[in-house]
């Protein structure tokens, strides 16, 4: 992953910065992990991660709170967690994760976002060996803990790798062993920031900056569309 990883994931998150409608997006989660799994935070481990997402977004209380209550709600939307995969311009390769009430103008948008692009859908399945289901996790460095005996200590739980800077610590897991890891995490008391089931590229390519200015356009237009919630690509 190292350098490549980090790039893709700086420039992910600075896109979600831009994205007006993140808070609406992250009460989807929030409402789709709540119709899953309850809302009790002790066994509901997707929902304490879509919490913890939405506060490392900034997302007030009130409305995470109100999300969960919505959910809760007889006249709650029932979203459907569905994938697309596609080529884009200059032959990238893109995984779009959605939730929708609307599976029908869900794809015909999805669809649209690529053709006008010079892209297009591939069947469900043709992109999969081209991703690895990674848990990553990230947290701000703790005080008083040598990371080499956390990371003996996460071996157990299915930690693959562990990436540091200044600041932030980020681990890697098969996405099989996020709830084993993420328990681990609790036990040593290490607060989470971020917790995520991410598609990784197994042979991620390089582009020039003029065809990253046609790919952007594109992804920019995917991660608009309120239905998408996470967009992965194999850029390097």
């Amino acid at each position: 992953m190292g350098r490549a990883f980090e790039y893709r994931r700086a420039a992910k998150e600075a896109r979600w910065d831009k994205m007006s409608k993140i808070f609406p997006k992250l009460a989807k989660a929030i409402t789709v992990a709540v119709k899953e799994g309850g809302a009790e935070l002790e066994t509901n481990s997707k929902l304490r991660t879509a919490i913890q997402n939405a506060k490392s977004q900034n997302m007030p209380k009130d409305n995470i709170e109100n999300a969960i209550k919505r959910a809760l709600g007889n006249d709650a939307a029932d979203y459907i967690e569905v994938t697309y995969e596609g080529k884009g311009p200059h032959g990238v390769l893109v995984f779009v994760e959605c939730a929708t009430d609307n599976t029908t103008r869900t794809v015909a948008n999805v669809k649209s976002y690529f053709n006008k692009a010079g892209g297009g859908i591939v069947p469900n399945g043709s992109l999969e060996f081209m991703f690895s289901r990674k848990a990553v996790f990230e947290f701000e460095k703790p005080e008083g803990v040598e990371l080499e005996e956390l990371e003996l200590e996460l071996i157990d739980a299915g930690l693959e790798e562990i990436e540091t800077n200044q600041e932030m610590v980020y681990l890697y897991a098969d996405y099989t062993n996020f709830g084993s890891l993420s328990k681990a995490l609790e036990d040593q008391n290490i607060e989470v920031k971020k917790a995520s089931l991410q598609r990784i590229p197994t042979s991620p390519v390089e582009f020039t900056d003029e065809q990253m200015e046609e790919i952007e356009k594109m992804l920019d237009k995917i991660e608009d569309d309120d239905d998408v919630q996470a967009v992965y690509t194999n850029i390097a």
